[in-house]
């Protein structure tokens, strides 16, 4: 069973529309770089230019951020869910 990547609305060009995708992963890493892979284009808007993510990109394994867990080689099981959430500011 694949792992389920959720897309957020900014990035759905790049997915053709699709808010989800399925690929095969074992750590969150795993399914950005298999993200990519079918949907070029994610890399560089995911990752700076030392390769690891941005500020402004969070990721989450199930409800948990993996910049609180192992980062990138937070482990996903088949069905899980990752989550690509990108940070909102406001205020006034």
């Amino acid at each position: 069973m694949p792992v389920i990547v959720r897309v957020p609305t900014q990035l759905r060009s790049l997915t053709g529309g699709k808010g989800e995708v399925a690929v095969e992963a074992t750590t969150a890493g795993e399914a950005l770089e298999a993200l990519d892979a079918l949907h070029p284009g994610f890399a560089e808007r995911l990752y700076d230019e030392q390769g690891t993510l941005r500020r402004f990109v969070n990721v989450f394994v199930a409800d948990e951020d993996v910049r609180f867990a192992k980062g990138l080689d937070t482990p996903v099981a088949e069905g899980e869910t990752v989550s690509i959430v990108p940070a909102v500011a406001g205020g006034s």
